[in-house]
């Protein structure tokens, strides 16, 4: 079994792995400069279209927690790959959706069978790194995970300015790329669970494993701090479509574009933990991660109450998204440090509280079609409970080990 690698096989690695984690954000983020005509196909408003997101982002949500104790008994291989060969299916049903109901529902079954991609990548992670080299090695991923929500907006929209194409191209799209990970993973990808470390397979150990993980107060914290932050910056992701394109006036692509480049501030603050672990500690470079959040969103919210011009918004979004590549970092690296054998489940719920928060941050974002200011009050709220839980849960509980 692989150990800290080094060289070409750590990069082997990084690059594989990256794919799979890939395939979470590019299902939530390419389609989204389709939601105005997916609102204008179907009939319906901005609010029913971001509920489509919404169920996405649940089936991740609820996805990881099935998909992550399965695989501490399982192995990781099998249950990536059978869930992949499902995402396919899931994509052409939604490309099929004849109305908003079907589409609903079909991309539910996208997130959830998308979400294997996402635990099972952090779970090989920790299978495969231990130490410093775990937090570097997590930096590196999210780098490369970084550029989905960068290039998949930017895609979506090179797509729709084909002539002939439409929202379910979109789809057919991520149908192929679906076949193509399996592909990959099928000839590239070893077990990196050896049998004699999973755990038994039964809902009472799944149970109990959870359980244990409730009761470390430490790891509650930076769950949550991950959850709030992260699930918040859904109504982001939701609200940016209606609030750049409706409000602001610009086109589907220079929406990609603006979009996209929040890919290089994740990748900036991912950076900024990977480079500097070692240097200054993890806990401190979370605090100042979370302070900087909260003091970017109120910014942000004023910006939102007196309509001030778009670049104040892109340019505190970027800020807010630099922080959010640390929080995300960071909280992985610190909450997975101690699990071991039940690292899949760690990784689920880790994974799990930002898709459901953010299943329902992303249609308050679309309450007011013609204002700015719910999407503001959601980053807001979200990041002013992170920064509590970060104090009264992490600090406290890390400074007294």
């Amino acid at each position: 079994m692989l150990h800290n690698p080094t060289g070409k096989t750590r990069v082997g690695l990084a690059l594989l792995l990256g794919l799979l984690a890939f395939l979470g954000p590019l299902n939530i983020d390419m389609y989204l400069p389709s939601f105005p005509g997916i609102a204008q196909d179907f009939g319906i408003n901005a609010t029913l279209v971001q509920f489509s997101l919404t169920a996405c982002l649940i089936g991740l949500a609820i996805g990881q927690v099935v998909i992550g104790p399965i695989s501490d008994s399982q192995g990781r291989r099998k249950p990536l790959l059978i869930a992949t060969t499902l995402f396919v299916l899931a994509s052409i049903l939604c490309a099929l959706a004849p109305n908003i109901t079907t589409l609903i529902a079909a991309r539910f079954l996208q997130g959830f069978t998308a979400s294997a991609g996402v635990v099972l990548s952090r779970a090989v992670v920790r299978d495969v790194f231990t130490g410093k080299q775990l937090t570097k090695f997590f930096a590196l991923l999210m780098v490369i995970n970084a550029v989905a929500p960068m290039v998949a907006p930017m895609l979506g929209g090179a797509i729709l300015a084909f002539p002939s194409a439409s929202w379910q191209t979109i789809f057919y799209f991520l149908a192929f790329i679906g076949v193509l990970i399996v592909i990959i993973v099928a000839v590239k990808l070893k077990e990196t669970l050896p049998p004699e470390k999973r755990i038994p397979s039964s809902i009472g150990s799944s149970v109990m494993t959870m359980g244990s993980l409730l009761k470390d107060r430490s790891f509650i914290g930076y769950a949550l701090v991950v959850g709030f932050v992260h699930g918040g910056s859904f109504a982001y992701v939701s609200g940016t479509p209606f609030v750049y394109q409706d409000i602001y006036g610009v086109s589907p692509q220079v929406f990609s574009v603006l979009f996209g480049i929040n890919g290089i501030a994740i990748i900036t603050g991912s950076f900024i933990i990977g480079r500097l672990s070692g240097i200054v500690s993890e806990l401190k470079m979370l605090q100042a991660a979370v302070t900087t959040a909260l003091a970017a969103t109120t910014l942000l919210l004023v910006m939102t109450f007196i309509e001030g011009p778009l670049a104040s918004l892109v340019i505190l979004i970027f800020i807010y998204m630099i922080t959010m590549g640390m929080i995300i970092t960071s909280t992985f690296t610190l909450g997975m440090a101690k699990q071991g054998h039940r690292a899949g489940s760690a990784s689920a719920v880790l994974g799990m509280l930002p898709m459901l928060l953010g299943a329902a941050s992303s249609p308050l974002a679309g309450i007011n079609e013609s204002s700015a200011v719910p999407m503001g009050a959601i980053l807001f709220t979200t990041s002013l409970i992170g920064f509590i839980a970060f104090f009264t849960l992490v600090k406290t509980n890390e400074n007294e080990s």
